[in-house]
């Protein structure tokens, strides 16, 4: 079995098993909606294997390392990986630079009270508006924001996406995105160490 290689601008996303994570998936749902299935985006911005590749993301700090040192075993954390179609190589290099200037930057406290105050509006963008600025970015902004400097969006604002909008889009428009990994735990592949990931159909 080949490895199997990610590439700048792909997608992942994150199913976490804490409490923080828990509560992000629940204030994410909204009315009638089915369940919240994920609670965390990353971007991959350096072509590699699962275990080389590396990724931007918002956590405390915005923060460039590779996705296995933090969702590699043993950590709990379901990864999805999603892979666009429709990008052009201008658009890759859009998407991974706006996502690199992030990094270093604080994790935006303030968006996630925003989201939680257009939760109880019913999932209203008022105070997320107010709150959409690239100072203190939050996972699934730095996400958004980063595919907006391309012209591409996941049906919402970008100052209003949340994972679980990241996640509804890319798995209902396959023609748009390839699932490249599915929302489980990544692992290595135990009769071949030096293997990693598997592809499902």
């Amino acid at each position: 079995m080949d490895d199997l290689v990610l590439k700048p601008a792909d997608i992942f996303l994150t199913k976490g098993p804490g409490l923080f994570s828990r509560l992000i998936r629940f204030f994410s749902r909204t009315i009638g909606e089915s369940r919240t299935r994920v609670n965390h985006a990353g971007l991959v911005v350096k072509e590699g294997t699962f275990q080389t590749a590396e990724i931007v993301e918002s956590v405390a700090v915005a923060r460039r390392c590779r996705l296995w040192e933090h969702y590699g075993p043993p950590a709990k954390d379901l990864v999805a990986v999603f892979r666009p179609k429709n990008l052009t190589a201008e658009q890759v290099d859009a998407i991974t630079a706006t996502a690199e200037r992030q990094v270093g930057k604080k994790y935006g406290t303030g968006k996630i009270v925003a989201h939680l105050l257009d939760w109880m509006l019913l999932g209203a963008y008022v105070f997320r508006r107010m709150t959409d600025s690239g100072d203190y970015p939050i996972c699934s902004w730095l996400v958004a924001h980063s595919f907006a400097e391309a012209g591409k969006n996941f049906g919402v604002e970008p100052g209003a996406a949340e994972p679980d909008d990241i996640w509804d889009f890319v798995t209902r428009n396959k023609d748009k995105y390839e699932r490249i990994h599915h929302l489980e735990r990544l692992r290595v592949v135990a009769s071949e160490p030096a293997k990693v990931g598997t592809v499902r159909g």
